[in-house]
Order: C-alpha cells, then sequence, then structure tokens
C-alpha cells in the first residue's frame, strides 16, 4: 500500500512539475506571432513576461518570421532560454536600423541558454553593396546579427546565423559563455562578416562551430582573457585570427588564447596574430595554436605585425604591441602560397618565446614551402616543412 501511495505521490509531483514548466513557456504565438508576420512586438512581450519568472522559456517555433531590432534585456529572475525552432528574418535595407549596430542584442543576462536549431538570417545582400569600409577608415558599422552584450554563466547551442550584414555574433564584456555546435554561414565575397568576434571577454569556450564567411572566422579582440577553442571547421574566411590590435588608444591586454583541433579548408589565411604599425602599446601573450589542418589555405602560419589592410594606415613607425609565449604546434596540410609561415614581428617590440613544433606544411604551386621571420628567433623542434626561417629580414 505504502509503494502504491508512493506511486500516486510521485506521479503527481510529476504532473505538478510539468504544469509549472508549462506555466514558465512563453510561446511568441500566444502573443500573437504568426508566420510569415513581424513578431518583433510579440517577441519583445514574451521576454519581457519571461524574464519576469526564474527558469522561463520563450519559444518561437518552426517556421519564417520577420523581425526588426530587438534588444532582449535583463538581468531577469532566473535563468531564462531563448528557444529558437523556426527562422528569422531581419529587415534587408540598413535604414530601419536608424544607425543601431546590432539586430538581435542579449543584454546583461547571467544564465542564459540560446538554443533550438533555429535561424538568424541577416538578410545582408543589400548591406554588403553598400559597406564602404575598405576605402573609409572610419566606415559606418552595419548591424550584427547577433550581439551578447555582458552576458554570464551562459550556453549558446545548436543555432545558425546567415548572411549577417556585419559581424555575425558579437561579444562584449561577456563572461563564462559556451558556444557549441554554432553555424555561421555567408558567401566568401560578404565583406566584414567575421563569424565569432569576441572582445573584452574572458572564460569563452567555442566547440564544434562550423563557420564559412567573408571574413575571419573567429576574431579575438583587446581585452580577451582565457579562451579555449576545439574542434573548429572554417572556410570559407580569412582564418582565425587574434586582432586586430593596436588600432585604438587604451586597448586591454590578451591573453590565455588555444585554439585546438582546427580545420581549415580555402581560407585566404590560417591561424594569424595581427597588430597595425604605429600602434599605442599593448600586450598578446600566451597564445597556442595546435593540431590544426590547413587544406588549401594561403598563410597557413602568420603573426602580422605591420597589418594595414588597403593601405589605410601609417607604416613610418613600428607596432608597440608586445607579442610573447606563443606556440605553433602540430600544424598540417596544403598552403596555397609559397610562403607557408611569415612570423613578421615589430622592430620596436621584437616577439619572444615563440615556439614552432610539428609543422608540415605542402606547398600546392611549383616548388617548395618557404618561412620566413622578422624579428623573432622561435625555438624549433621536430619536423619542419617548410625548414623553419629559410629567409630571415
Amino acid at each position: 500500500m505504502m509503494g502504491k501511495n508512493f506511486s500516486i505521490a510521485t506521479v503527481s509531483l510529476l504532473l505538478l512539475l510539468a504544469s509549472t514548466n508549462a506555466e514558465n513557456v512563453f510561446d511568441v504565438k500566444s502573443y500573437g506571432a504568426q508566420p510569415n508576420g513581424d513578431i518583433t512586438q510579440a517577441l519583445t512581450q514574451a521576454w519581457k513576461a519571461a524574464c519576469a519568472i526564474a527558469g522561463s522559456k520563450v519559444v518561437i517555433s518552426t517556421g519564417s518570421y520577420k523581425l526588426g531590432l530587438v534588444t532582449l534585456l535583463g538581468p531577469c529572475k532566473g535563468a531564462i532560454e531563448f528557444n529558437l525552432q523556426g527562422t528569422l528574418q531581419a529587415p534587408s535595407d540598413v535604414e530601419s536600423f536608424k544607425g543601431k549596430d546590432g539586430w538581435v542584442v542579449f543584454e546583461n543576462i547571467d544564465s542564459l541558454t540560446v538554443s533550438g536549431g533555429g535561424v538568424f538570417d541577416g538578410k545582408g545582400q543589400m548591406a554588403w553593396q553598400k559597406n564602404n569600409c575598405a576605402k573609409n577608415y572610419n566606415c559606418d558599422i552595419l548591424p550584427m546579427n547577433i550581439r551578447f552584450n555582458f552576458i554570464t554563466n551562459s550556453i549558446v547551442q545548436d543555432i545558425t546565423s546567415k548572411d549577417s550584414k556585419f559581424f555575425h555574433i558579437n561579444l562584449l564584456e561577456c563572461k563564462n559563455l559556451q558556444f557549441q555546435h554554432v553555424t555561421v554561414t555567408a558567401p566568401a565575397d560578404s565583406p566584414n562578416t567575421d563569424g565569432i568576434h569576441i572582445g573584452r571577454s574572458s572564460q569563452i569556450n567555442i566547440t564544434n562551430a562550423n563557420i564559412g564567411t567573408g571574413d575571419d572566422c573567429i576574431s579575438i579582440g583587446d581585452g580577451t582573457q582565457d579562451i579555449t577553442i576545439k574542434q573548429v571547421t572554417c572556410g570559407p574566411g580569412h582564418g582565425i585570427s587574434v586582432g586586430s590590435l593596436g588600432r585604438y588608444q587604451n586597448e586591454q591586454p590578451v591573453s590565455g588564447i588555444r585554439i585546438i583541433g582546427a580545420n581549415l579548408s580555402n581560407t585566404d589565411n590560417g591561424v594569424r596574430i595581427k597588430t597595425w604599425p604605429a600602434s599605442p602599446a599593448g600586450t598578446a601573450s600566451d597564445m597556442h595554436f595546435e593540431s590544426i589542418t590547413m587544406n588549401n589555405v594561403a598563410n597557413p602560419i602568420l603573426i602580422d605585425q605591420n597589418y594595414c589592410p588597403n593601405n589605410q594606415c601609417s607604416n613610418e613607425s613600428p607596432s608597440k604591441v608586445k607579442i610573447s609565449n606563443v606556440s605553433f604546434k602540430d600544424i598540417k596540410g596544403t598552403s596555397s602560397t609559397q610562403e607557408a609561415v611569415k612570423l613578421i614581428c615589430s622592430k620596436s617590440v621584437p616577439c619572444q618565446q615563440v615556439v614552432v613544433a610539428d609543422i608540415d606544411l605542402t606547398y600546392k604551386g611549383d616548388g617548395s614551402a618557404t618561412s620566413t621571420c622578422v624579428n623573432v628567433q622561435p625555438t624549433v623542434s621536430g619536423k619542419q616543412n617548410p625548414p623553419a626561417c629559410t629567409k630571415k629580414i
């Protein structure tokens, strides 16, 4: 009899939990959202209601929905999930953003989960034609698909960002944020469509991302510390980059960067560290690139302290960003450029504690791959194809 009572009590408890959970689910359809319609107001209302309850979930079910710019603001009462199963479509025209630099902005939230297998479609084609950053040093910033501002102890998994007008996913002042199975897709010629840009954030983990875009697959900006990137597939794009650093005054140090097990294909660069010449003083240290496969990649291994895209800067004085404690280990595959390894460090502050180990990169054209070292004397071990520092300047 006691067992029977126990089972009834257990079932009652489960039903109670189920009903409680159901009450914590805020489906945008309950707020008037309809497929192919504009859900800006419905999502704003659903988020506001969910944010007021701990352990809540906002749901956007399968289907396509139009969405204007939204800021999903915390702090919330407790953990909150943004569950996107369908496709959100941004306005295609830039003017409707009225100068704002984000389409979907998550801000000031602790214990956020973004999930559901859905798509953030930035409809960037018209905006790319208006992008003048290649010609204008101080170009207008176009809207990014997803911004995470001041997000802590959170996870982003199983989502896709497509055709952003500018950067796809941007992190600012985030801490302890995990990305798992995130997909980013945009054409190779789409300008400034960085996949994931990390700025002034710490304890960021990116695992099993699949990124193909028109700029860096992942870029790491100033003030970023303790970053681990594992099993990322990159291409097309400009590779995986630390930087660019040194463009602005008062940039914060970069340290604790680990990129392990990446696979890059047909990218304009491989793994690189880039700093601007004539820069203010700064530091970038404790950066490690390991077990990486290159398939027809230009500049597979690159330190570039003369980074100056489209000649938009002064090359008269060297970079003052100090690079130290860097390793490139177990990097294999094919290079589309004969110069497979380029370590171009600053004359003002030469690179220190650079390790190059177990490199096997074959040039796909005529002749053998080469390696250039400027203002750096790396510690070399293991296989070296090309031979380390065949050119020294």
